[in-house]
């Protein structure tokens, strides 16, 4: 164990050199935790708001606790991204070192030595971006405090969650961080020749597509026929999003074949390449517009309920609640975008610069770099629309898609989601000018 941490250390100054592109990684990685940590507990702050209004309410004032479970159901709309991007975040402080490890592992290094030397970099990343994120939160509070629901705005002490949720959150992160660095690197630890020969992983089944066959099915059913509670129904528009993350990157498989198949300039192809070799990561690029594009479409279903006359409060607050979760999502995916997108330039610097020398031009490579966000992006909204469909159909019927004021809520807030991600891909272009110099 002494020469595992003697040797971390090692690499730790290693990677303290500014020519050393680990060293931006470690910084994306420790951005990508703080965001999780800040905006995690922002949402569980806003639970615990609606959770003391109902607590202190009359007892015959039964829409309180139907608050808490709107809360509830968005809290565990948004804790799903959160845990991905935390997820990406470890995976991107691993992956980035794989070759290294390959190296020390063919060079004689035990399983055990590579892996805790990865774990101790995910833990560190994950502790220091949590404690930061836990500091923020702090400063996201008073972004909130303007948001009237009950026909009252929010108050500092409602947001602020008691101590011990603290050292909690940035616990919870830092095993969540700990999971993924295992899991990414298990292909290190039993074939280390193949990480350093870069080999393809093989593709995604089709079969992913069957558990939302399954959930989509299930709700259509339990609705119909009025055989399950409110709370059997969240549950299971809860697990409506969770199986679209399974879908997603067998889809973006699906999307790169095609793409690679009908390229027809250098831009396309390169892009088309990137995403059939890599749909998993180009489904946690953009996972999150999915999310944001599922919350927009309940939001315009609640916006076609709130322009009605004699819409009542709460639905008025149906729809404020929507697009604060909407804001957030979009934030949340805005930043894995550019944190997954900054991660995959420094994964493929040595392609970069073997194209930078060959003579491709900068700018096409910048444009295929769009590209390759822009068309899972395109595939992701469309993938989510779908899913809410299959949910809001039975529910609304088709009434959804002919009201303006659903309509143009649904196209407003999916547009402005997509353009904070394609912001996000923006902003990484600086990485390419780090990597080619």
């Amino acid at each position: 164990m002494r020469t595992t941490l003697q040797m971390w250390l090692l690499l730790r100054r290693r990677d303290a050199g500014r020519s050393d592109p680990q060293r931006l990684t470690g910084v994306l990685a420790v951005v990508a935790f703080a965001v999780t940590t800040a905006v995690a507990l922002l949402v569980l702050g806003g639970f615990q708001a609606f959770a003391e209004r109902a607590a202190s309410a009359p007892a015959d004032d039964y829409d309180a606790g139907f608050y808490v479970l709107l809360a509830g159901t968005a809290s565990g709309l948004l804790l799903i991204p959160l845990a991905t991007l935390g997820g990406a975040a470890s995976r991107l402080a691993v992956a980035r070192r794989d070759e290294r490890l390959a190296a020390l592992r063919l060079a004689g290094g035990t399983t055990s030595q590579v892996s805790t030397l990865a774990l101790l970099d995910s833990t560190a990343q994950a502790a220091l971006g949590a404690v930061i994120g836990a500091v923020a939160y702090f400063g996201l509070i008073p972004l909130v405090l303007p948001v009237t629901f009950q026909r009252q705005p929010f108050s500092y002490a409602e947001l602020v969650l008691p101590w011990w949720a603290l050292p909690a959150a940035v616990l919870a992160v830092v095993l969540v961080a700990l999971v993924s660095a295992a899991a990414s690197l298990r292909r290190v630890a039993i074939t280390p020749l193949g990480v350093a020969a870069r080999t393809t992983p093989p593709g995604l089944h089709w079969t992913r597509v069957l558990p939302a066959l399954l959930v989509g099915g299930a709700f259509v059913v339990l609705w119909n026929t009025g055989q399950a509670p409110v709370i059997v129904l969240i549950l299971l528009l809860l697990g409506g999003l969770a199986v679209v993350n399974m879908v997603g990157p067998w889809l973006m498989g699906v999307v790169g074949r095609v793409a690679v198949k009908r390229a027809k300039d250098a831009t396309q192809l390169i892009a088309a390449r990137r995403l059939l070799d890599a749909p998993k990561t180009a489904w946690r690029s953009v996972g999150g517009v999915a999310l944001a594009t599922f919350v927009a479409s309940m939001t315009a279903a609640a916006a076609m309920f709130a322009g009605m006359e004699g819409a009542d409060t709460m639905m008025a607050d149906i729809g404020t609640g929507g697009q604060l979760t909407l804001v957030i999502a979009a934030v949340v995916a805005a930043t894995s975008t550019g944190v997954m997108q900054a991660g995959r330039i420094i994964d493929q610097r040595a392609e970069y610069r073997a194209l930078h020398l060959a003579g491709t031009d900068v700018a096409l490579m910048d444009r295929a770099r769009l590209r390759e966000v822009a068309v899972p992006l395109v595939a992701a909204v469309l993938l989510a629309t779908a899913a809410a469909s299959v949910f809001l159909v039975p529910a609304l019927g088709f009434a959804l898609f002919t009201n303006p004021a659903a309509v143009g809520s649904y196209l407003v807030s999916v547009v402005g989601a997509c353009l904070l991600v394609l912001a996000g891909s923006w902003a990484s272009k600086g990485v390419v000018r780090t990597v080619l110099a």
